[in-house]
This record gives structure tokens, sequence and C-alpha cells, in this order.
């Protein structure tokens, strides 16, 4: 551990903030001096930028079933870190703006329920809207819901109006439009694609670079039309040619697809081939590792050395309306981004492509309209879980713990951080692009990673330790090769807490690889600890933090852990002949769950059989190393 440096021990390192400007004499003999500033023309990422790729509004029909009647303009407004008033009458505002925001409603009957109730005209000019509103004036609400529901699963056809669908989709970037700002907030235009193959969540939340010049030109592609993602990447690819925009898709957290998140096989159950996984790469860079209902960077039962895999896990089925299908261990390899990873390596070697080579991010879900992700003032999933008194029925919920996906599961979670050169939508998304992101389960702890073959432990130190890390090596989501002889790679990591949160507790850093056998196999490494800790020998483990949470207040105090932790790490074991990936997973100290938060403002007692402490966590996007 030599080479981890808290912050108590070097300069504070900004990771947010260029080098202050330079001042020198014009000339010597008394000239006037003038301020230069050398950094102007620097290529490179300087700042993270914060935001949520997956917000439901209204628009959204699960949604506005489950009682939010806010719009995207609502959204944007609470993103940007304005007060804006909730259904039950409260006023509620982000803790700290985002940086920007994707309002990602279903495709599928994208705003059609708020319009059946506002009797919109062009909407009763469609047979759709006719029907439905027909069976809400004979009092058969239910059976609307019934109806739409089983559209989704398959077991019924009904169709959508092109016309109608398109005059909603317009609505969708005008509303980005209006509240887009460059360099200040950055709104853009995307949508889900909700696929949910017999119940199997393989949804997509689409991304768009452009704006609604571009973006109108093409309507969504709904899961009615089709549930395969190859022909979503076929949308995607003509959109392109079309328009000659940029799009890119991102998948749901896996863990509701009952193994099909990351089949080793196509969605017609064919073997996949370089050019499947070629493609898949291509249109899908990143993965969406945590979010409201659970975390999906690994599982328990896959990685059981590793003492932090067990968290927020939603693992016991999928979405089936009538039958929930239960979850088989077979399955969950399938599901998880870290078994993912490394399956992809062995399917690089067999296909010479890597289907499953993708970045992560963090987004909320949320269905409120709300990016929302602070485990002290969590607003729930749906409007009708919160916030307003109400909000007591989801400790009561876990207590029963029945098997309601929107009952035990739940974190508040999570969000995207981008390193961009700009708050700008061309910046965002090519950083997206580029995979130059990370995941956090809701707090904005900062993160640095660079993979070189010539860092050495003095660089972390230096005040443009940024520079370093790009000149010599690449950023989170880059490619290594060409490994030197007798030589190994070497990672620049940097972590510091989220001003408003809790300490750090340690950084580690998650290698997979597959071996010379082709086995596949993991390891963690914790790189740097807080409060002068090391890894004993003979376990292999640090000791942990004597956690500092009142579970009677809902409180914890930083008293312990680090403001921030930073580190140059070597990979002791590197074989230049296996395929493999490293990324970071830096972990705060304990506090409270949600959940505790809930019971002492609601006055309730907390279940005993409930965990009240949580490590929230970053994760950022793999460094990777091909022989």
């Amino acid at each position: 551990m030599r080479n981890a440096v808290a912050v108590l021990g070097i300069p504070f390192i900004c990771l947010v903030c260029a080098v202050p400007w330079a001042v020198a004499d014009a000339q010597a003999g008394g000239a006037a001096r003038e301020h230069y500033s050398p950094y102007a023309d620097r290529a490179f990422p300087e700042r993270v930028y914060w935001g949520d790729t997956h917000v439901h509004t209204s628009r959204s029909p699960d949604a506005y079933t489950n009682g939010n009647r806010l719009d995207p303009d609502v959204a944007y407004r609470f993103a940007k870190g304005e007060s804006v008033e909730t259904r039950s009458g409260q006023r509620v505002r982000i803790a700290a703006p985002l940086d920007f925001l994707v309002v990602a409603d279903h495709a599928e009957f994208m705003g059609v329920f708020p319009k059946l109730d506002q009797r919109d005209r062009e909407l009763l000019q469609t047979a759709l809207g006719r029907r439905w509103r027909g069976l809400y004036d004979d009092g058969q609400r239910y059976a609307v819901m019934q109806e739409w529901l089983d559209v989704l699963s398959g077991e019924k056809r009904l169709e959508e109006d092109a016309s109608f669908r398109m005059s909603v989709w317009e609505e969708v970037g005008a509303s980005a439009e209006r509240f887009n700002e460059p360099g200040k907030f950055t709104a853009l235009i995307g949508y889900e694609w909700s696929s949910q193959w017999e119940g199997n969540n393989l949804h997509r939340v689409v991304v768009f670079r452009d704006g609604a010049e571009k973006t109108n030109q093409a309507l969504p592609l709904s899961s009615i039309e089709s549930r395969d993602p190859e022909d979503l990447w076929r949308r995607l690819k003509h959109y392109e040619d079309l328009t000659g925009g940029d799009v890119i898709a991102i998948p749901h957290n896996g863990n509701a697809s009952n193994g099909g998140m990351f089949a080793n096989a196509t969605f017609a159950g064919a073997p996949m081939t370089q050019g499947y996984a070629k493609t898949r790469a291509r249109w899908e860079p990143l993965y969406e590792v945590t979010q409201v209902k659970g975390d999906a960077e690994a599982h328990p039962l896959l990685s059981p050395d590793d003492e932090f895999a067990d968290f927020f896990t939603w693992d016991w089925g999928n979405f089936h309306t009538r039958e929930r299908t239960p979850k088989e261990d077979w399955m969950l390899q399938h599901e998880y981004a870290r078994p993912a990873l490394k399956l992809g390596l062995k399917l690089e070697g067999e296909l010479g492509a890597n289907p499953f080579k993708f970045g992560l991010i963090g987004s909320t879900d949320s269905h409120t309209s709300f990016a929302n992700a602070s485990e002290d003032n969590f607003f729930g999933k749906f409007t009708n879980e919160g916030p307003a008194t109400q909000r007591d029925t989801m400790i009561k919920y876990e207590v029963k713990r029945n098997t309601s996906f929107r009952e035990v599961g739940y974190g508040a979670a999570g969000y995207a951080a981008v390193w961009a050169t700009e708050n700008t939508r061309g910046a965002i998304f090519d950083a997206m692009r580029r995979r130059e992101t990370y995941a956090t389960t809701g707090p904005r702890i900062a993160v640095r990673f660079f993979g070189g073959w010539a860092f050495n432990p003095t660089d972390v130190e230096q005040p443009d330790y940024a520079r370093i890390g790009y000149s010599k090596g690449v950023p989170m989501g880059g490619d290594l090769t060409l490994a030197p002889e007798d030589g190994a790679p070497s990672f620049m990591i940097v972590a510091a807490k989220d001003p408003q949160g809790a300490n750090l507790d340690r950084i580690q850093v998650v290698k997979g690889w597959m071996d010379g056998r082709g086995n596949l196999r993991e390891e963690v490494h914790d790189v740097a600890l807080s409060d002068g800790r090391t890894v004993d020998a003979a376990t292999g483990k640090a000791p942990p933090l004597r956690h500092t949470v009142d579970v009677a207040t809902a409180s914890y105090r930083n008293s312990i852990g680090e403001a921030q932790l930073a580190v140059v790490w070597k990979d002791p074991e590197f074989d230049a002949r296996e395929r493999a990936f490293y990324y970071v997973r830096a972990l705060e100290i304990p506090t409270p769950r949600w959940s505790v938060y809930d019971a002492v403002h609601f006055g309730l007692p907390f279940p005993s059989d409930l965990t009240p402490v949580i490590q929230e966590r970053a994760y950022t996007s793999p460094i990777w190393y091909t022989p």
C-alpha cells in the first residue's frame, strides 16, 4: 500500500478545476504585466458533468397511471435546480442542480394517457383513441390499462397512429429545446424502447446527439413494432443515414431480464457472429449499471469472494404481467456488468470482436419526473409512493417481504458522470460514445482513472496529473495494447468525496481476465485505504471501518474516512498474453439507507431484519487490455 496517498499526505488535488492562470512580465525593464492562459487549447476534459439519462414523466403510460401528472418541462426545471410542486402539493428542489438530463419516456403509447384524459382532438381521431376513450366513458379504465399491458407483453395487438405519434415526438423535441442552454445545461433528446419479451426486460434508452430539427425526421422505434434489439440498431442506423446525426442506445440494468440482457446468442437464438458483436458494440457503448430497481455491477453468487458484491441486489424474477417468472441461478451471469465484461473477453477470442465492450453509467429510472437519487430524500420510483405521508407504506412493504418489485429492492440511485470538454450536447454525447463515463449510486463522488505503461507513484502528486494521465496513458473507457517486454500496466486513480456527502472508505480496482486455459477469472484489489489501514497479507482483505451511523436519528459522522484518496497501482500478476479489463470501484464510509431516514421521519420502528447501513459507491468504465 505504499503507493496509496491520502489527501492529508499530499496537497489537495482538484478533480474538477483547471490549474490557475499564470502571470508573467511581458518584458524586463518594467513593462506592464499581462495575464495569459497557456491551457486554453487543451483538448482533454478537465471537468466532470453530472446527469440522469433515464427520467420518465407523465408521457409514460406506467408513470401516468401511477399518478404522475408532471410533464417534461417540470422534469427539466427540477434538474436545473428550480423549486417545483409535486402532485401532492409539496414544494421540492434538488439539493444540487444537474448538468444534463435525458427525458426518456416510453416509445410505446407515448403521451396517450394524459391526452385521453384531456380528450385530445387529434388522439380521438385515431382508432386507438376512440376505443380507449369509449372504455373510459363506460367506466372501464382498468380494461384500458389491461389492454395496454397485454399489448406490451405481446398477448394483444393494437396499432398506434403514426401521425399522432409524430405530433407527440415533436413535443418531446420542443420541450428539450426550451431548456437546452449550451454551456449551462444540456437537455439531450431521447426515449425508451421498452422490449419486454415474455416479461424479460430488455429495455434500452435511446439518446441523440442532435437537436429537434434532426430528431423530428424519424419516429422512435416502439417495441410493439419489434422486440428484437437488432431491429432497434437498424432503426438507429436508418436515422443516422437519413439525417447525418448521431445516436446511441443504453441498455437498462439487466437484473429483470432473466438471463436475456447479455445472452451469448442473438435475440432470435442464433449463434453470435463477428458482425453481430461489432454492431452491438457500435450502438451500445454504455450500460446502466445502477438505478432505483437494483444495482447490477456484481452478484454475491457469482463473486463470492467480493465482500461488497451484494448491494441493493434485486434478483428474484422478471416483469411477466400474468405471473412472475422466477430467477434461476444460471441467468445471473447474463445480467450483471462484471460477468458480462468477462464473457465479452471470451467472445472476443472466439469471434474477433467483443459485443460487451461497454462503459458504465448510473441513472434513476425515476417515474416521478424527478431526477433525485439521494438516500436522505428518496421520492420513490412512482408518484404514488411519495414524497408525501404515504411514504410510510414503503417501510411496511419491506416488512411484508412480498414479491412486488416496487416494494422491496429499491435503492435511491443513481447518476451518470461524464468527463467532457464542455456542457453541450455534442461534448456530453461524445464522452458517452468514447465511454469516458462512470456511475454512482447517488453521491457525486469525483473519480479520475488512467491506465498506461509508464506511470510512477509521484505522477498522482502533481497538480497537472490529468495532463500526465492523458499524455502517458488512456482514460476510463480506453484501450491498452502493445505491452512492453516484461512490463505491466499501471493505473493512476484519484477519488474525492461528494462535497455534501460522506467521506471515502477505499478505492478498489476490479480486474477481470481470461487465463491461458480459457477460464474467466476476477480479482478485487484494495489499492487505497483510509484511516491508515493496510490489507491483511493472510486474508487479502482490509479491516472494515467501524461505522458512525446512528439508526435512531438517521445520522452519521464524517469522523472516519478521507475526503480524497489517490494512488498509482501496478498489476502485480499481469500476463501480457491474456485479455483483461480493469475498472475502479470507490466506496464511501457507511451511511444510513433511505428507509432509515423514512422510519425516523414518520416515527416508525425500523424493522430489525433489514440492513439499515449501506456503502454508496462509484463504478468507472473499464480500461481494456488486448494482447
